[in-house]
């Protein structure tokens, strides 16, 4: 029978960085899903894990929705098209992404609902052998890119696209300055973007190591933020006193003071992560007299994928991944997520993954 792996709350009370949470996944036998008239029956080759993943795990109050019993989680995921529902578009063979929530169209953030997206509530995710999907949420793969690669796209990628090229009135490009706070996946892959697009990228990392991949990725300049803990001074001289015009912000709490430092005046910070632990500080006068703007990155559309997909593939990108887990070795591919010390994304491999 095909396979999925589930949530089961075993332990409750576990934080989304202790391996003990890892008893929460399990492995089970399910029957093989059947598509109806527009839909596609997929066969998942690749997932890749978020940081989200973790919350759903261990049903973390950080997480706005709450994980129910038998969750099959994840969101991102590639995979093959094995049967066709009547009237699909798609044809047995081909090379596909999932989109993980039900925003199709256009930038209105009021299109997201984060209690449809894939791998989450109530809603399977993409850890399975197969999936049935809807003909409007599957793109197709970029031919330059391994399902693995490709597995990448759907949150990290269109993360990274959508705060760049979504967001600010002017989109990101020649004459900008971006700062990239880490080196996981949202941040290599909007590395990535961002120099392609012509911006000048400042990485920040606390590893001398991941901060010379940084440069293999296309940043200019960069700064390690444990030598330097006061990193917008820094940024500050790098740009003549102006400050970059946008950063993306992964650690949130613990260094949106340091984002805000480092933003010219009319600047935009995108929070797309919560890594580092909350502490008080005050930043509505930065915000009030830098005339700045924070705002969260939740979710994208489908039209945002397909931007992020159409400059994957004209620019020939290839996201980073970290390592990569077979299907049986989740488990241990979570619990390597945990650390927080890869560079790029962590990907499980498929249930078949070997014979794409």
């Amino acid at each position: 029978m095909p396979q999925q792996w589930q949530v089961h709350q075993r332990i409750t009370n576990a934080s989304r960085q202790s391996p003990e949470a890892l008893v929460n996944l399990e492995l089970r036998d399910v029957p093989k899903p059947v598509p109806g008239p527009k839909e596609t029956l997929v066969r998942i080759h690749a997932v890749a894990l978020n940081a989200r993943d973790l919350l759903v795990l261990t049903s973390s109050p950080l997480y706005p929705v709450p994980t129910s019993a038998g969750l099959v989680p994840c969101s991102d995921a590639a995979g093959i098209v094995e049967e066709l529902g009547t009237d699909s578009v798609w044809k047995a063979g081909d090379r596909v992404i999932l989109h993980p929530n039900t925003w199709l169209n256009g930038r209105d953030e009021r299109g997201f609902d984060i209690t449809k997206a894939f791998g989450a509530g109530t809603v399977a995710g993409t850890l399975t052998e197969y999936m049935v999907v809807g003909d409007e949420r599957l793109i197709k793969v970029p031919e330059h890119l391994s399902l693995e690669e490709a597995s990448v796209l759907p949150t990290a990628g269109s993360t990274a696209c959508h705060s760049l090229f979504f967001v600010p009135e002017q989109p990101v490009g020649d004459g900008t300055w971006v700062l990239v706070q880490g080196t996981g996946g949202v941040s290599t892959i909007a590395i990535q973007l961002a120099a392609a697009a012509g911006a000048t990228v400042i990485a920040t990392s606390s590893s001398d190591e991941k901060l010379a991949l940084s440069k293999q990725l296309g940043a200019h300049h960069t700064i390690n933020y444990r030598h330097t803990p006061n990193w917008e001074e820094e940024v500050t001289k790098m740009t003549d006193g102006k400050g970059v015009d946008f950063v993306l912000d992964v650690g949130g709490a613990g260094t949106i003071e340091h984002s805000l430092g480092s933003l010219r005046q009319g600047g935009i910070v995108s929070i797309v992560g919560i890594l580092t632990p909350a502490k008080e500080i005050d930043i509505v006068p930065a915000i009030l007299y830098g005339a700045k703007t924070v705002r969260g990155q939740l979710g994208s559309s489908k039209t945002m994928s397909e931007e992020l997909v159409r400059r994957v593939d004209a620019d020939k990108i290839r996201p980073v991944i970290a390592k990569t887990f077979e299907w049986r070795e989740a488990k241990d591919a979570f619990e390597l997520l945990m650390n927080q010390s890869e560079v790029g994304k962590i990907v499980v491999k498929g249930v078949t993954a070997g014979s794409a």
